[in-house]
């Protein structure tokens, strides 16, 4: 058997193993292992298995991802992004379904102090959910706005998703945490726009709020999530500043949050020990899953698959246009199965040499690639975000009920994605505006 027809072959095993629902990591690394050894033999799969993990984890970057978890977990667990939703509600609830707006305002705030979309669904889901379907609001919008709001979590910063990608695409990471925020705020916006929408065309599904709110009580809203504001201040304003790196503002991010925690006195045992735990055991799930990743890419590169694939669609002539179709539908149909972590691990090694050679802008498709990720996240039969709010809100909604109500949020996702690739400038424009 050639190394291409081994290289073929563990592809095809790693797909068995994924729809076995084996565990990703897991999966990568036997794979890429078991293939390295059929195409070099035992001493050059040893040699592999002792540096490439090693040289991975020593990436100096990857120190921010630890960091930024433990300052989304402190600031979760200490109760500093609890007054976001209640601000965001005091001041948009006379809007068209004014609550479901307020949580997307929310999970957005959220979004900028933890970077994680299960994070945010879940939080939304324990203040919002509860409070809508108390002002008489349909369930499906409801839960539906909750679930596809934790999605903007990978857009703005600090996102985890794009921190890997930039370690692996070996783009800059404070220009992928620049161009998210256009990304973000664009499907923000595609978001609030298709509340509304919603709330106009059938008003009973979101009645309008009555309750009176006094300017008094708005503005004490505001002074209430002045932890958030000034995280997000210190952290982004030092980063975009150029006063310390990414790398370095995870660290203080999670320095600060711990700060403030402490002058709230919301900081307590308890929430410290639980914050380090899930940090450790969510950065360990990572780290393993990107060393899979690392072992395949050297896997298909000595196999020469990584370089048949990229060959083949060149030859094809396909119009990037087409390329990126392709693209979009092969990540549509893995968000349906695979957490976007996995799914985005698993398609770099084979879409990056490809992308390059077809010229696109490895920012830009980075990007989009995070927004892809995270359309899966809401979409079934495995959209993660929508099991999580289904978890908080117990009896209150349905699985079904839940799908049917993110159903308008993927139109919408469907065209902030045809905006980005159309319009490539948008995610591009303030990068290159804070590079001069």
């Amino acid at each position: 058997m050639s190394d291409i027809q081994i290289g073929y072959l563990g592809l095809g095993l790693l797909t068995v193993l994924l729809a076995f629902r084996v565990p990703i990591g897991v999966s990568l690394i036997a794979v890429s292992v078991g293939g390295i050894w059929a195409v070099m033999g035992w001493d050059v799969t040893w040699g592999i298995v002792r540096v490439v993990p090693y040289g991975f984890a020593a990436n100096w970057p990857l120190s921010s991802i630890p960091m930024f978890l433990l300052m989304g977990f402190l600031c979760f667990h200490a109760g500093l992004t609890r007054g976001l939703f209640e601000a965001a509600r005091l001041w948009l609830a006379r809007l068209p379904g004014g609550l479901a707006v307020a949580s997307i305002f929310g999970a957005s705030g959220f979004a900028a102090v933890t970077g994680s979309s299960l994070a945010c669904a879940a939080a939304m889901g324990r203040i919002a959910v509860p409070e809508m379907t108390r002002q008489g609001y349909d369930i499906r919008l409801a839960t539906g706005t909750v679930a596809a709001a934790g999605t903007i979590g990978a857009l703005i910063p600090p996102s985890i998703l794009l921190i890997l990608y930039g370690i692996i695409a070996q783009v800059p990471i404070s220009d992928l945490f620049i161009g998210g925020v256009s990304a973000g705020l664009l499907t923000m916006v595609a978001y609030v726009a298709t509340v509304m929408i919603w709330s106009t065309l059938r008003p009973e599904a979101a009645p309008r709020i009555t309750e009176p709110s006094t300017a008094r009580a708005r503005f004490r809203a505001l002074v209430e999530i002045w932890p958030v504001l000034l995280l997000i201040l210190g952290v982004f304003g030092g980063l975009f500043g150029g006063i310390f790196t990414p790398t370095e503002a995870g660290g203080v991010g999670a320095f600060l949050s711990l700060v403030i925690a402490a002058m709230k006195r919301s900081l307590t045992l308890a929430a410290i020990r639980q914050s380090v735990s899930e940090t450790l055991m969510t950065s360990a799930s990572l780290f393993i899953i990107a060393i899979g990743a690392s072992m395949l890419t050297r896997f298909l590169a000595l196999s020469g698959v990584g370089e048949a694939l990229s060959d083949a669609v060149l030859q094809l002539g396909l119009d990037p246009v087409l390329l990126m179709l392709g693209i979009i539908a092969i990540y549509m149909v893995l968000g349906m199965f695979l957490e976007p972590m996995g799914a985005m691990m698993l398609t770099l090694p084979v879409l990056l040499p490809i992308t390059a050679e077809a010229g696109f802008n490895g920012l830009w498709f980075g990007i989009v690639v995070a927004k892809l990720l995270e359309i899966g996240m809401i979409t079934p039969p495995i959209g993660m975000n929508v099991f999580v709010i289904r978890g908080v809100v117990g009896n209150l909604a349905s699985t079904g009920q839940i799908f049917r109500g993110v159903t308008w949020f993927l139109l919408a996702d469907a065209a902030v994605v045809a905006i980005l690739v159309s319009f490539p400038g948008l995610v591009l424009w303030l990068p290159r505006l804070l590079a001069n």
